[in-house]
């Protein structure tokens, strides 16, 4: 089987990126004929097309991505099979979907999306995201690459490190973290709260917003954001040095970070909703916050090109729930356990491991990916 991998390459450190690589990985692992290529790159991916003859063109992105990873393909007579997330509201390219024999999504959640806002849902089959379980690896506290970057964090060796990561800290639940931990700092042992954003306009803004609450609540002092371009060699060694790592998101249709902290023996505080039902298994390899509140639109905005400020509304049929928030008390209490309790953090951690390297390896995930495609289309 020869297949053409598009999606954001080469990968810099984000999720689709990484998801697509992931697979690319194990199908060169797997003696697969394999290449990729940037989903974007017209000319690049006619040029595959004519003289690798794909038998798919397998697409990382979303709905919106339709264009790049379904019809540029078919217009050249390539099987594309899209392997897409949510971003809350499918908002069109129903019927090019529908028409595919196959459509990969990354989680259960993200299948409902899709089949709630119009797909039929015969032709989705569920694909998790690949971990790299020997990049993401439990470390020795004292190993020099760990407490190096506790030090450049300004975290004490003594003090509790509660980890989030995101393209902004907000939506993957942050905001919640910081309520929390000012209800508990009084009874918690020392802690440190760390959020490793994405620099870009919108998270400069938004991190302003979530520093004035962290004054508002009394704990600037422990909450640091650092804003800065790191590479996927990075990633391993930050999510390390924490001893929790937080993220109730208010939207995830995997979430690749909750995945690499198991891989990493890290206790992971979620929410009891999206993809995380699928990655984490509460008071098992985690906390799962209750669903506070659920965010219903009528009217859904629609990014043109990316950018938060040039935005159409497409108004749907009926009230659809585009985003969670997590309960800050259920949060507040599960992060107080186990900032009291080395060993069930450990214990937690442990199972954390288990589960995403019999789950979530980037192997398991392309052997996954090949049954499914010998199954649906018959091309090996």
């Amino acid at each position: 089987m020869k297949v053409l991998m598009l999606y954001d390459y080469p990968p810099p450190p984000g999720g689709l990126p990484t998801q697509g690589d992931m697979l690319f990985r194990g199908l060169r692992e797997h003696g697969v004929d394999a290449h990729a290529v940037h989903y974007e790159s017209a000319q690049e991916k006619e040029w595959y097309y004519r003289w690798f003859k794909p038998d798919v063109a397998v697409g990382v992105g979303y709905w919106g991505h339709t264009p790049h990873l379904v019809l540029h393909p078919k217009r050249y007579g390539i099987m594309p099979v899209p392997w897409l997330v949510a971003d809350g509201f499918v908002a069109k390219y129903h019927e090019t979907l529908n028409a595919l024999p196959l459509i990969f999504v990354t989680s259960n959640w993200v299948k409902d999306v899709y089949i709630r806002d119009g797909l039929n849902g015969d032709n989705i089959k569920i694909l998790p995201v690949g971990c790299d379980t020997d990049a993401f690896v439990p470390r020795d506290p004292n190993d020099p690459k760990i407490t190096s970057v506790r030090e450049a964090l300004g975290v004490e060796p003594d003090q509790i490190l509660i980890l989030t990561v995101g393209g902004d800290a907000a939506s993957k639940g942050a905001q919640e973290v910081m309520q929390a931990l000012a209800m508990i700092d009084n009874k918690a042992p020392n802690w440190k709260y760390v959020c490793k954003v994405w620099p870009q306009p919108r998270t400069l803004k938004q991190n302003l917003l979530d520093l004035q609450l962290a004054t508002q609540l009394g704990i600037e002092k422990k909450v640091v954001y650092t804003t800065n371009v790191v590479s996927r060699n990075f990633m391993p060694y930050l999510i390390g040095a924490c001893d929790i790592y937080a993220g109730p998101s208010h939207l995830e249709g995997f979430g690749m970070p909750q995945v690499e902290a198991g891989a990493c023996e890290k206790p992971v505080i979620g929410i009891k909703a999206m993809a995380m039902l699928d990655t984490l298994v509460h008071e098992k390899t985690s906390y799962l916050a209750g669903v506070a509140q659920e965010i219903v639109r009528n009217a859904i905005g629609v990014s043109r090109k990316g950018e938060d400020e040039n935005r159409t509304h497409l108004i749907t049929q009926a009230p659809r729930i585009v985003d969670y928030r997590p309960s800050v008390q259920d949060i507040a209490k599960y992060l107080l356990k186990l900032m009291q309790d080395a060993t069930l953090r450990r214990k937690m951690g442990h199972e954390g491991r288990k589960y995403v390297v019999s789950r979530f390896d980037y192997r398991v995930v392309t052997k996954r990916f090949l049954t499914l495609i010998n199954e649906h289309l018959g091309v090996l």
